[in-house]
């Protein structure tokens, strides 16, 4: 059997409940064709670099899979079918990642700092004075 990594994108329409529903419907078919999941990340709802069928945001999920590709191929038909499914992609791999993807391992790092502390939403500016005025600034008060 060959080892995927399997990525879809849901409406942002649908709740977290629904789209893991659809993601043990399709486990079930993977494990129908003889294949096996490894892991399941769901990473949350994410704004769409442009908009895929109307739809600004989605609900992503990866998903690991080892199964054979007449497996794989019925997945993907059945996505097709999916009104709730933008988009998605399956994509051969030599072996699969273990432990959390880059995603979520993007997502704990972003909430602490270099020394391991969480930070706030500015971080402590210490010492730092005011900025001092520019000539810009001066040039705009006046001007009309």
């Amino acid at each position: 059997m060959a080892l995927y990594e399997h990525i879809y994108l849901a409406r942002q329409d649908v709740t977290a409940q629904q789209v893991e529903t659809m993601t043990e419907q399709f486990k079930g078919v993977i494990e129908a064709g003889g294949g096996k999941i490894g892991k399941i990340e769901y990473w949350g709802v994410k704004t769409l670099a442009y908009r895929i069928k109307k739809n600004r945001k989605a609900h992503f999920t990866l998903i690991n899979i080892d199964a054979p590709p007449a497996a794989i191929t019925e997945m993907e038909r059945q996505m097709g079918i999916n009104e709730d499914i933008l988009r998605f992609m399956t994509i051969r791999m030599e072996e699969l990642e273990e432990g959390p993807s880059a995603m979520m391992r993007k997502r704990e790092d972003s909430d602490r700092d270099d020394r391991g502390e969480r930070r706030g939403p500015r971080g402590d500016r210490g010492d730092r004075p005011d900025r001092p005025r520019r000539p810009r600034d001066d040039a705009s008060e006046g001007a009309y």
